[in-house]
């Protein structure tokens, strides 16, 4: 076999799956769960960098066991990490203090002053502003950090020793040219006159970051030497795992927040900063919608009513399009796209009758793919085709999501058998890292489009219900600019 080892470190835990190449098969996989850190402060969203360690060497351990003497023929290895998130170390390696996570909001103020002092938009959730805050509110332990990572990046240094960023995930710091892709110095310069030294290098896609050192081989049971790919950020990985490495693919990833993106040759910058111009880990671009609010906000019905998402959907379908008038604004964590960090949640329209839990779950879906809708369109009119939309993550099993977002996007959906995009993205991009080590001309598209599949079938658009979704686009925005005085 021809194993390639993918790990996916994301918010609300870690997943890791052995892909064979030769078979085209995830062949072992593996999970582990954990949280954010209760009892901050508002808005503030932190984890501890060691529990991420903790979950990838617990997955590697569950990985082991499954495939036996096969696992020590892992070939190399990839590493997807949740976007945005500030990781200090210390002279020594140490971590400084918790990281703040790409969905902490307790930055807002210093997003605005920065994206004031840039003349551009500057979101709330990019790692920039992290840093300002920790400059500000903790000078003491900004003077201890000598490097400034991302959680994948952190997670490549506990195996390989070596500090490095790569391009796609370092274009969501709010600090990198995505044009030259280089660090703007004049950004950095803005964000603290320190950050500069305490910068990594970077390395671009299709290299290794490094190999296997003596503590990242113990931690994952694998022979040291084994080589690292650069990784990627999270929806960097997915479009590896979902086949946008090539026009035409639009992926749509529904997870605790929402991303819909594509691959693109050439760079896309939306003047309003709702599109982020993202490279992607191929070496192209990807422009990239993200909305913080989907399954979480679902997540929070099932809470509120003691019920799980399976029999929630089922009572959702029951209710009408529409939800007899009732609308919710799901920005029950703020939000990026409106730019609305300090927003609120609310349902509107409310009558007697009318607090059925199926309705409720159902205007979160309605509402969360309206949000997403309405930026779907604004990718539209920076000239993306969006044609076909390909769904993966959490929420790419619920059929009538699945409806709901064909209707609104007036475009073809459809799954594909590897739910796992990022994971199968990381193990993938390390395939084609570990063949272009031989074949520098060699594309990431040729090494992974073949080993990605859709599966089911594909859910076209209905005429009269996008005319009706069309409607609900319309009240939902303009609750939002009565909400929040945005759109």
């Amino acid at each position: 076999m021809e194993l390639y080892l993918g790990l996916d470190v994301g918010t609300q835990g870690t997943k890791g799956l052995v892909f064979d190449v030769e078979s085209s098969r995830v062949v072992a996989r593996a999970s582990c769960s954990y949280d954010l850190i209760a009892g901050l402060a508002p808005g503030a969203a932190e984890q501890r960098p060691e529990t991420w360690l903790d979950a990838v060497g617990a997955v590697a351990h569950e990985l082991a066991h499954a495939l036996g003497p096969a696992w020590s023929n892992v070939r190399a290895i990839g590493v997807s990490g949740q976007q945005h998130g500030l990781v200090v170390l210390d002279e020594n390696g140490r971590v400084v203090r918790a990281a703040k996570l790409w969905c902490d909001t307790e930055t807002a103020q210093e997003a605005r002053e920065l994206s004031e002092k840039l003349g551009r938009d500057v979101p709330t959730g990019f790692t920039a502003s992290k840093i300002v805050w920790l400059a500000r509110h903790e000078p003491a332990n900004w003077r201890r950090t000598r490097h400034v990572l991302l959680p994948h990046d952190w997670i490549n240094q506990r195996l390989t020793g070596e500090f490095a960023m790569e391009y796609g995930d370092a274009s969501g710091t709010g600090f990198f040219d995505v044009r030259a892709r280089r660090f703007d110095a004049d950004a950095v310069a803005a964000v603290d006159d320190e950050l500069a030294a305490k910068l990594p290098s970077l390395v671009p896609a299709g290299e290794f970051v490094g190999r296997l050192d003596r503590d990242g081989a113990a931690l994952l049971g694998l022979p040291a030497g084994v080589p690292v790919s650069a990784g990627a950020g999270d929806n960097m990985a997915s479009a590896i795992g979902s086949g946008a490495t090539r026009p035409g693919v639009v992926v749509a990833s529904l997870g605790t927040s929402a991303t819909v993106f594509a691959y693109s040759a050439t760079p896309i910058v939306d003047p309003r900063g709702a599109i982020a111009p993202f490279c992607d880990s191929t070496g192209a671009w990807l422009p990239l919608l993200c909305v913080m609010n989907a399954t979480g906000a679902l997540e929070d019905v099932c809470v509120a009513f003691a019920s799980d998402h399976a029999t929630l959907t089922r009572e959702a379908a029951s209710e009408p399009l529409g939800c007899e008038g009732v609308t919710c604004v799901p920005f029950f964590r703020g939000e990026r796209v409106p730019d609305l960090p300090t927003a609120t949640g609310s349902f509107l329209g409310l009558r007697p009758g009318l607090l059925r839990r199926g309705l409720l779950y159902r205007a979160v879906l309605e509402g969360v793919t309206a949000n997403l809708a309405a930026g779907v369109e604004r990718m539209r009119g920076l000239g993306l085709v969006v044609e076909r939309v390909r769904v993966v993550g959490g929420g790419a099993s619920n059929e009538l999501w699945r409806g709901l977002l064909a209707d609104a996007l007036e475009a073809e959906v459809e799954t594909q058998v590897e739910n796992e995009s990022a994971a199968l993205g990381a193990a993938l991009q390390a395939a084609w890292t570990h063949e272009r080590a031989a074949r520098k001309d060699l594309l990431c598209d040729a090494v992974a489009s073949p080993h990605v599949r859709t599966a089911g079938a594909i859910v076209a658009p209905d005429p009269k219900r996008a005319a009706r979704f069309r409607e609900l686009r319309n009240r939902f925005a303009d609750w939002v600019v009565r909400l929040h005085g945005s759109g």
